[in-house]
This record gives structure tokens, sequence and C-alpha cells, in this order.
């Protein structure tokens, strides 16, 4: 498990991909952006690209050649989107707290960076997690439907957030108002998102093992 999951992070993706999170997470110091697009833009550039690399490369019957076992090939490459995903998320709050820095006086009409904010994008993450992997191990080859399904679940569930953060006056004072600044709620929204990311994808593993079990390489 260890040496592919060294084998996903050394030549899973190009170097560039490493980048990208530092370069879209710089869309952070925007004042009062749509900050869910730049951990939307994993979803959009980084997955098509990787398992397209993947594809491309025939790394299914290259893996498969290996002697290790379908559940580690799935485990590796489930904990390596993981990684890719903790990775924009925390350079994407790095910048977040530097755009607080900047614009500490700046009202938002969609959500400003706080804690609970990023505990949304765990859950959106969990979203498209539990899309994407058992729809794309199905066949481990094919993933045009998987990467729309799971970015179209992505994009809605940040769409509908934005749209409860205007119109919901609970939303609102929560995230945009006075509870802003309640740490402790933000900090429990924040540990309820990872608690969610986490079990989703768990699920999305378990369910990506046994389809993948089945699969004719």
């Amino acid at each position: 498990m260890y040496n592919l999951l060294m084998k996903e992070l050394k030549i899973g993706v190009s170097p560039f991909f490493y980048v990208l999170p530092f370069l879209t997470g710089a869309l952070m110091l925007i004042p009062g952006w749509l900050y869910f697009l730049v951990i939307l833009y994993f979803c959009f550039i980084t997955v098509p690209n990787m398992l397209g690399g993947y594809k491309s490369q025939n790394d299914l019957m290259f893996t498969s050649m290996l002697p290790v076992s379908k559940s580690d090939i799935v485990k590796a490459k489930v904990a390596f989107i993981a990684i890719l995903e903790l990775l924009h998320v925390v350079v994407a709050a790095i910048y977040g707290l530097i755009s607080f820095r900047l614009y500490p006086d700046l009202t938002y009409f969609f959500f400003s960076p706080t804690l609970g904010f990023w505990g949304l994008c765990f859950v959106m993450l969990a979203v498209f997690n539990i899309i994407l992997i058992p729809m794309y191990f199905k066949t481990a080859y094919k993933y045009g439907a998987a990467t729309i399904a799971s970015t179209t679940a992505a994009i809605l569930f940040a769409g509908g957030a934005e749209w409860l953060g205007i119109q919901n006056s609970y939303m609102f004072e929560l995230f945009k108002g006075t509870g802003a600044d309640n740490i402790a709620v933000h900090l429990l929204i924040l540990a309820a998102g990872i608690a969610i990311f986490a079990i989703f994808t768990a699920i999305a593993y378990h369910i990506a093992n046994k389809r993948f079990l089945k699969v004719e390489v």
C-alpha cells in the first residue's frame, strides 16, 4: 500500500498539479469573491486530468501487473485523491487568513473564508468523492460520466449553500452577521465537515473496492 501511494505521489499526476493549489488558492485574495470556486477547481481541472492520464498511460494494466492486491490499488488511489483535496483546502485556508488580514472590514455577499466555510468545503468534497470514486471504479478506466456527475453534485451543493447563505436569515447571521465571530460554533461546523468528509470517503472506498474486485483487467 505504501509503495503504491508513493507511486501515485511521484507519477500519478504532473508536478504542475502540486503547484496548482497555490495558484488557485491565490483567488482567495480577491475581496468578496465566490470562494467555493477555489476548491471546485480541483474538481474541474485536477481530477479529469489525473484520470485521463491514468487512461492514456494504461496505468490500470501496469498496476495490475505488480504484486499487489486490488484492494491496495483502490486504497492507494483514494488516499491520493484525499491528499490532493486536503492540499487544496489547506493552501486555500492559508490564503483565506491573509485575505481576512487584508480586508478586515469587508462586507461579504457570498461566504467569507471562516472556519465554518471550510467545514462546508469538506462536505462538498465528501459529496464529490462518494459519487466519483464508486462510479470510476466500476471500470477503473472510464471516467467521463463519473467526473461529470460528481462535479455537477459538488456545484449544486455549493450553489445551494450560497443560496441559503443569502436567503435564509439564520445562515446569513451565522456566516455573515454576528455569528461569523462565534469561533466555537464555526469550529464545530469545521469538525463536522471533516468528519463527514472522512466518513463519505471511507464509504466510497468500500463501495469502490467491491466494484473493482469484479473488474477483469
